[in-house]
């Protein structure tokens, strides 16, 4: 994948132009500011971006042109990245696990912050993190739902163990805070009140003010046309149960977002290579490419259906299943898609809001899975 110079009007300029027959994903870099000036003016504190959710270096080039100054990273190859792209930014190296190798590597690089959420963890970071100005920040998880998955199935200390963990960060002289992820495409803004109360407690419990509280990622991207996610109420949400948790101790807020900073920013076109007997639908780009998320967080149904020319398909809708370019079975949308009853072979499907870990985690299997990326000004007309 690499990003063309050209920059196009709208996807459908490129597509009539050239009428590719691999799959594209079209990059708007004025959404992504957008998106970033929106966090950025709404959130009640600092943002900093996950970078594991779309790593691309013009991704992370424009984030910064938008204000962002701080980055979530979990691997030095992500260190490596930001002090490239972003010399002078603060990491928060907010895997909990990490080898040796790795912490040093951090460390050379100035990470500023870092999650723990165990007791041998701690002791690495103790023993190979100098103190002096270095938050370490314990991460706690809860069974909460309203989520896509849960992340408190592989990291986060329960609410006691937690309360342990800060008072040892607190008693080796690194700066306290306490972090946790509501889970992925988090739709319930009621996740975060949980756990934010919950935050104030282990603080309590433990004995120790926190200078701050990152409240993870999780913020959800529009997936579905009828579901617009309401950040702004969920910022809200997250200001007022802080301040009602922690009174005149509220530590300062940190936020992680990746999803939902990057997803609306790109647009990926696919083919439909062929319509078996007018049933199943088989495109050139499938879960092992850039449409890998699906069968995870479920599927998304701002589809716009258009023929080789370019014109929208307005059939009256009907289900169908949709399989990706590999011989591999389980190589399908899940589910039934809705989709126009007129579409054909050759027709183009543009999938919005693709910006999220559509880079990030495509393979080559088969030999597919070569998608080409595109600078749009627009996504509309």
């Amino acid at each position: 994948m690499g990003l063309s110079k050209t920059i196009w009007t709208k996807p459908a300029e490129h597509l009539l132009a050239y009428h590719p027959d691999e799959p594209v994903l079209y990059f708007a870099p004025a959404v992504l500011q957008a998106t970033a000036r929106k966090f950025l003016e709404g959130f009640p504190g600092l943002v900093t971006y996950a970078v594991k959710s779309n790593p691309d270096e013009v991704v992370l080039s424009n984030l910064v042109a938008a204000g962002v100054n701080g980055f979530d990273v979990a691997s030095p190859f992500e260190m490596e990245l930001v002090s490239r792209v972003a010399p002078g930014a603060a990491m928060h190296y907010n895997n909990p696990v990490r080898s040796r190798s790795e912490i040093a590597t951090a460390v050379r690089l100035g990470c500023a912050s870092y999650s723990v959420d165990s007791h041998s963890e701690l002791d690495k970071l103790i023993e190979m993190v100098p103190a002096a100005g270095t938050e370490i920040t314990v991460r706690f998880k809860l069974p909460v739902s309203g989520a896509a998955y849960n992340f408190g199935a592989k990291f986060g200390a329960d609410a006691e163990k937690a309360a342990v963990l800060l008072k040892r960060v607190a008693g080796a002289g690194f700066i306290p805070s306490i972090t946790f992820h509501p889970g992925t495409q988090c739709t319930d803004p009621m996740a975060w009140d949980a756990y934010i109360r919950k935050a104030a407690w282990i603080a309590a419990e433990a004995g120790v003010p926190i200078a701050r509280l990152n409240v993870g990622g999780g913020f959800p991207s529009h997936r579905l046309a009828e579901l617009a996610p309401q950040l702004d109420e969920i910022f809200a949400l997250i200001d007022r149960v802080t301040d009602e948790a922690f009174g005149a101790d509220r530590p300062v807020l940190v936020c992680e977002p990746g999803r939902a900073m990057v997803a609306e920013s790109y647009t990926l076109a696919v083919r439909i290579k062929a319509l078996r007997d007018d049933d199943h639908v088989f495109m050139n780009d499938g879960i092992y490419g850039g449409l890998a998320e699906l069968p995870l967080i479920g599927v998304i149904d701002r589809i716009e259906v258009l023929s080789p020319d370019l014109n929208p398909r307005q059939g009256a809708v009907r289900p169908r299943i949709c399989f990706g370019p590999t011989c591999d079975s389980v190589d399908r949308l899940p589910g039934e898609i809705a989709l126009p009853g007129d579409m054909a072979e050759g027709d183009y499907m543009l999938f919005h809001g693709m910006g999220a870990y559509s880079t990030a985690t495509v393979t080559r299997f088969n030999g597919f899975g070569n998608i080409g990326i595109e600078t749009v000004y627009s996504f509309k007309d």
